[in-house]
């Protein structure tokens, strides 16, 4: 999602574009604190104003639906990571959009497609 802010050319950001513009993007309370906490850390300050990142994260959660966790989860690699599939999980997810290898390695995830944002756009987007 970061990388989203930082270039609005690039591939997760036009992958953002358009899950926000033509699906749902879910949204639970872990997830919500993650986003607000790694988008206020100051190593970024050098590339983007915090109130730039803080204004950007909290657009996001405003357009987001918000989803109650019924099912934790526990099988990432990463157990901070965990909060995403119990995200995906627990809303029955289309799909999960990721950088992140941890979670790219488990695709699919109980029948979750786990997609880069270049997979995204072409296995839903494709013309």
């Amino acid at each position: 999602m970061l990388s989203a802010l930082f270039d609005e050319t690039s591939l997760p950001a036009t992958a953002l574009k358009k899950a926000r513009l033509q699906d749902v993007l879910l949204i639970s309370e872990s997830v919500k604190a993650e986003y607000r906490q790694v988008f206020s850390l100051t190593k970024f300050d050098k590339y983007i104003s915090v109130s730039t990142r803080i204004e950007f994260i909290e657009n996001i959660v405003a357009h987001s639906f918000p989803v109650n966790i019924t099912e934790e989860v526990s099988e990432c690699r990463d157990p901070h990571d965990d909060k995403w599939l119990s995200l995906a999980v627990s809303a029955r997810a289309d799909c999960i959009i990721t950088g992140d290898k941890d979670l790219l390695v488990l695709h699919p995830f109980r029948k979750i497609p786990i997609l880069n944002p270049a997979n995204f756009i072409k296995n839903f987007y494709a013309a």
